[in-house]
């Protein structure tokens, strides 16, 4: 092993030690932000438009672990490189740790509900740290200082041996005693195995956390009786048994909560305090408020079945998710403020939601008023949010797509013009996100290989507001269809399942689905990318019947 990959392993396991005692601290400390996952979300903040754009399209759910990986494998890269310049300079090696701390101050201090003395506290400490075991590391090996070649080992030219593990000073500038190759492997790996423990232990700790944080209403829930909002909630009675169909590859009617679909800008799940949580209604509205979450909950409330997809789903793909939602109607809260429909004028045509890490979603604020169940929602599945899905409050509105509408964490309710752009209409997506009538085959999967006899081709069908009235499947690429039989409808806004009994003979097939809403509109058949409006088309699969 020579010097200068030595000197990097050092660098690099000094980085990893800094990583680690951070991210334990941040465990054990809420307000103490995550350093790789907050400048993981200033880049995204500062990504372009079409690369956000391309990266959420091609990696979907999986773009936020892939840009943290990046962001820490980089980091430590970087920490390896100050190794080996600290070979020759402790001085420069010392300004890259400068360097380090001045980016990760800047990104943790841009997220929301930070401590700003124990931040800096963390941060300074954990780099103080990992420089000081990158910097015993280099010292034990007699690398600072050092340009020379790979030393010898000690017992030759008439020395005397030397215990095991340990190197004679002259071979090392430095003019220290130096551990052997075996022994520094030994200390860097321990202090490695350290630094990923301390990670894994920051993790666990800020997850659990952030369960607590949002298990208020944990047993009898929101809707059945539990927490303070019970007698204010007009509950649903449980859905209708013909309202699901029993057929393997069925979704369930109501996504649990923990397989609800997931797609963020966010990093992570800011955690808030619901005692402390406050919404604010301001901007182009009479009366500009502030509502406690014991105000929220004074409101009459309500559950509602709503589904809700993300305009980057392709078509058959599986970024949506029904919800049976508990939340005041948006249209009380504006109430509140002063705001009607009679009273909307250009200053108040759109309607902005705040995240509390700044994110913003806007829509046209009539659609708050025209009587679809949009809530300002605080339970989902009868329990109170889930962290990752907003708690303690988020929006959620029927019909349109969830990066116009679907604030999580909100804490704040603006009033104002249209030419207002928020987040993804800076990047390229359409200003008005409708959710397009669309239809998915569950059952059966491209190139299944099916038995020949009745084959079950079904699925789930939606259009949020108009409802669903018809689905018909083709087992010829299009050439004929067939009406499949329909669950009953949950609600307007819920998907709804289908099912078509087909007598399958041998042979290859191409199976289609569309449907038709409750406004007599069938789905359209031309294809469509999901930017800039949602993706278009039927879903289709191939399967061979043997």
């Amino acid at each position: 092993m020579n010097t200068r990959f030595r000197a990097a392993v050092a660098g690099v396991v000094g980085g990893g030690v800094a990583f680690g005692l951070a991210e334990l601290v941040q465990g054990l400390y809420e307000l103490i932000p995550s350093i790789p996952i907050a400048v993981s979300q200033r880049i995204i903040e500062l990504m372009p438009g079409g690369l956000a754009t391309e990266a959420i399209g091609t990696l979907g759910s999986a773009a936020t672990p892939i840009l943290v990986s990046v962001v820490v494998l980089s980091t430590l890269a970087f920490c390896g490189f100050l190794g080996v310049l600290s070979r020759s300079s402790t001085l420069l090696g010392l300004g890259g740790v400068a360097l380090l701390a001045a980016v990760a101050l800047l990104a943790v201090f841009s997220e929301p509900f930070v401590s700003p003395v124990f931040t800096v506290l963390a941060v300074l400490g954990a780099l103080g740290a990992g420089t000081a075991v990158a910097g015993f590391l280099l010292d034990a090996s007699g690398l600072r200082g050092s340009e020379s070649p790979e030393p010898r080992e000690a017992g030759g030219s008439g020395q005397g041996r030397l215990p095991e593990g340990v190197r004679a000073r002259e071979a090392y500038s430095s003019g220290g005693i130096a551990v052997d190759r075996r022994s520094f492997l030994l200390l860097s790996g321990g202090a490695a195995v350290a630094g990923l423990a301390a990670t894994g232990a920051g993790r666990l700790l800020s997850g659990s956390a952030g369960e607590v944080a949002s298990s208020g209403a944990t047993g009898a829930g929101v809707a059945s009786g539990g927490g303070s909002a019970a007698s204010a909630v007009e509950t649903l009675p449980a859905p209708p048994p013909g309202a699901s169909i029993e057929v393997p590859g069925m979704p369930d009617l109501i996504t649990p909560s923990d397989d609800f679909y997931l797609i963020d800008t966010a990093i992570s799940s800011p955690r808030i305090n619901r005692d402390r949580w406050s919404l604010n209604i301001g901007g182009a509205v009479d009366n500009p408020i502030e509502l406690s979450y014991e105000d929220l909950l004074s409101l009459p409330a309500r559950e509602s079945d709503i589904t809700l997809s993300c305009v980057s789903n392709e078509v058959g793909g599986g970024l949506i998710s029904h919800g049976r939602w508990t939340g005041v109607l948006l249209s009380d809260v504006l109430a509140e403020a002063g705001v009607a429909r009679d009273k909307l004028g250009r200053a108040s045509e759109q309607l902005i939601g705040r995240s509390a890490d700044g994110w913003e979603a806007g829509f046209r604020t009539e659609l708050a008023l025209d009587g679809r169940e949009a809530l300002v929602a605080f339970g989902m599945n009868g329990d109170e949010l889930p962290t990752k899905h907003g708690y303690p409050v988020r929006l959620v509105v029927p019909g349109l797509y969830g990066y116009i509408s679907a604030t999580k964490w909100l804490t704040e309710i603006e009033l104002v013009d249209w030419d207002y752009d928020v987040y993804w209409i800076k990047r390229g997506w359409a200003k008005e996100g409708p959710v397009q009538t669309q239809s998915r085959i569950d059952t059966v999967s491209n190139d299944d290989e099916l038995s020949a006899g009745t084959v079950q081709v079904g699925g789930v069908a939606w259009a949020p507001t108009r409802g669903i009235e018809r689905v018909e499947v083709s087992t010829d690429d299009g050439e004929t269809w067939n009406d499949a039989r329909l669950a009953e409808q949950l609600d307007e806004d819920a998907w709804r399942q289908y099912v078509y009994e087909w007598d399958a003979s041998p042979g290859d097939y191409t199976i289609k689905a569309r449907a038709t809403d409750g406004e007599g509109e069938t789905q359209t058949e031309e294809e469509a990318e999901p930017i800039p409006s949602g993706a278009t088309g039927y879903h289709t699969v191939n399967v061979t019947v043997r």
